[in-house]
């Protein structure tokens, strides 16, 4: 065998993180945690006085009353707390200036990859810190974004613990096609390293293999044309219902759900017709839509705040004109129409887009989902239990015996106050505390 393949032989045949120091540990292995109030189940009533022991990053009891911590064991005085599972945001954005429009479009030209890595960096950090442990990134470089996923893994980086899409997939000239309204010579270079696009079933296979290749573990599409596209297109139905069946069938194949990025209700009919498994935004819905989304047993991740953010953003002259009757549009429609939809018990996963709006701010969507007619506790229950039903992990969403220890607490009774989850005072994600907490005593 020649030299170099022996070295690179080598190379792959040693794990990588064998050659970084493990993360230091923040917290003995056995944690207390004493809640005045536990909302352990959400969607049914909370508990009084109780005790999560945690054990190795898991949850291995909960205790009625507050039990005094074991020797050698951490106690975390949350008494006069409300403690929850750990926030999921089924929809962000961690990569590059996120919730700054204009600021992303003067430093286009001067920023890289670099650059974005390390603003997502720093957005999956305050993102922990909202309360978020788990979050589902759709859309971004899909290596940086495997890379940060990978990072906090190893608990080199905190952050949430990310489902990652890496780059919508669409077709040519639809949202998610960079080249759109740039100059010639720049739409050049953008369209000669867009392996998302395709056009055709056949082409459509390809790039979802593409985005798996790299890492992707779920698949975004964009079925219809999107707000903050910057071309004049308006929202309606971009792919066609077979290119949309070859991506969901290709990549439930490969083990993969599959979101789809639509507005307009031909795009949503058709996605859920062929088997999608959420729908991102769903602005516009008719009777048809909403039969369909029960029948099928798919999501509606709502992304309330999105839109809001948009029509602040093109009105105050940080998006480009074009954008501006999208934004008016999908603004005005998409709060009566959601109404009708959690009326008729449609499926909700919470999620934001955040990276349209500020990172931080995700749990602001919450009053907008009450405003349109979820109850508190349906609310809570669509950024846990349920987001965590959609990811497809058994581990998050409640609080029990064997799930993960992603832990957080507020003060006040959100199920009274929901923006009481706007001002989250303790973090503990997978055992490890991110934020807080008021009090911590090893005993």
């Amino acid at each position: 065998m020649k030299p170099f393949l022996i070295a690179l032989a080598t190379t792959i045949a040693t794990p990588a993180l064998a050659q970084i120091p493990p993360a230091r540990p923040t917290t003995p292995q056995t944690t207390y945690i004493q809640a005045g109030t536990l909302l352990d189940r959400p969607g049914r009533p909370p508990r009084g006085n109780s005790t999560i022991i945690v054990r190795d990053g898991n949850i291995a009891e909960v205790r009625d009353g507050f039990a005094p911590p074991e020797a050698g064991a951490a106690l975390i005085d949350l008494r006069d707390a409300f403690v929850l599972p750990g926030l999921i945001d089924m929809h962000v954005h961690l990569w590059g200036v996120g919730g700054d429009p204009m600021r992303a479009r003067l430093e286009a030209l001067t920023r890289d990859r670099f650059d974005n890595q390390m603003t997502a960096v720093a957005n999956a950090k305050t993102t922990l810190a909202a309360g978020f442990t788990s979050v589902r990134d759709l859309g971004g470089d899909p290596r940086g974004i495997r890379a940060l996923r990978d990072a906090i893994d190893a608990g080199l980086v905190d952050g949430p613990t990310i489902t990652n899409a890496g780059e919508m997939i669409s077709v040519t000239g639809g949202h998610g096609d960079d080249g759109n309204g740039l100059a010639e010579e720049f739409a050049d270079m953008v369209h000669a390293k867009e392996i998302n696009l395709c056009d055709g079933p056949d082409n459509c296979r390809r790039a979802v293999r593409a985005q798996v290749a790299l890492g992707a573990r779920v698949i975004k599409f964009a079925a219809t044309g999107g707000v903050l596209s910057n071309v004049s297109g308006g929202l309606g139905r971009a792919m066609t219902p077979e290119e949309m069946r070859a991506i969901i069938e290709t990549a439930h194949a490969l083990g993969r759900k599959v979101a789809a990025h639509s507005h307009a209700t031909e795009g949503t009919r058709a996605a859920l017709e062929a088997g999608v498994d959420s729908i991102e935004h769903g602005t516009f819905l008719d009777d048809e839509t909403i039969r369909l989304f029960k029948a099928k047993g798919a999501y509606l991740v709502p992304t309330e705040i999105a839109p809001v953010a948009a029509l602040a953003q093109a009105r105050g002259g940080a998006l480009p004109p074009a954008t501006i009757v999208k934004a008016e549009e999908a603004a005005a429609a998409m709060a009566a129409n959601h109404r009708r939809a959690y009326a008729a018990g449609v499926k909700v996963a919470f999620g934001t887009d955040t990276g349209v709006s500020k990172h931080g701010d995700n749990a602001t969507e919450f009053a907008l989902l009450v405003q349109n007619g979820l109850t508190p506790s349906q609310a809570i229950a669509a950024a846990t239990i349920d987001a965590a039903d959609l990811l497809g992990r058994n581990d998050i969403g409640t609080l029990a015996p064997g799930k993960t220890a992603d832990i957080i607490a507020v003060t006040g009774y959100p199920l009274q106050d929901v923006t009481r989850l706007e001002h989250v005072d303790f973090v503990m994600h997978r055992g490890i505390i991110a934020k807080g907490p008021a009090r911590v005593a090893n005993r």
